[in-house]
């Protein structure tokens, strides 16, 4: 993903948020940062869920003096800048996201999951432990939810049934994980498949190719 901020009749005036591919609306003066987010590709949960074009005005808030902060490392170019500069745009990025899920979502997707405070729960305890062999009632209960009401509230709200959102989790981590050269075996195990056949089999139908061939790709 890339992040842009721009310069406008105040500054910083935007912050423009969009996935590889998809166009930016470049309305304002000056392009002040451009940064490259990498996500696991388009599978993950938080990727779907997010609008073409996300725009958050900053001004003089917590978000706008991050971006100042940012602005004058770039410019200083000291020793540790690159390291400062990709923590920094870290942070940017989450303060977004959360700006995001505070406004919630109109649209079916893990914002709007995150945006209910009783699904949250349980959508955090998903992500916090991935490798868990997690019912539907372990997590309606960590919601704090009955276990019919918490089934479909999922499916409703992020458009998808709790064990589907699980299985497209975990094979998003796993890709992360193999694309590092992590061994197949080890991954299985991390996150909760019975063995590596498994996980390539899932992993096969989710991403058309097999883990090994995967991971020769992102080594070559």
């Amino acid at each position: 993903m890339r992040l842009l901020a721009k310069a406008g009749a105040e500054f910083p005036h935007v912050v423009e948020f969009a996935s590889e591919g998809r166009k930016f609306q470049d309305t304002l003066d000056q392009v002040l940062i451009e940064a490259w987010v990498d996500f696991g590709g388009d599978a993950n949960p938080l990727m779907a869920a997010l609008p073409a074009v996300l725009k958050v005005p900053v001004n003089n808030d917590e978000t706008g003096l991050l971006l100042r902060v940012f602005l004058a490392e770039a410019e200083a170019a000291r020793c540790g800048s690159g390291t400062a500069l990709d923590r920094l745009a870290e942070v940017l990025v989450i303060r977004i996201l959360r700006i995001q899920i505070e406004t919630g979502a109109t649209m079916p997707g893990l914002i709007a999951g995150l945006s209910d405070p009783k699904l949250s729960r349980a959508i955090v305890a998903m992500h916090n432990a991935p490798g868990r062999a997690w019912r539907n009632q372990d997590l309606a209960s960590i919601g704090g939810m009955s276990l019919s009401r918490f089934a479909d509230a999922f499916r409703i709200t992020l458009g998808e049934t709790p064990q589907a959102y699980l299985r497209r989790w975990r094979l998003t981590l796993a890709r992360q994980d193999i694309s590092k050269g992590d061994r197949v075996g080890a991954v299985a195990r991390r996150y909760g498949y019975v063995s590596s056949a498994a996980l390539a089999h899932a992993f096969k139908r989710q991403y058309g190719r097999k883990p090994t061939a995967f991971r020769r790709t992102q080594t070559a």
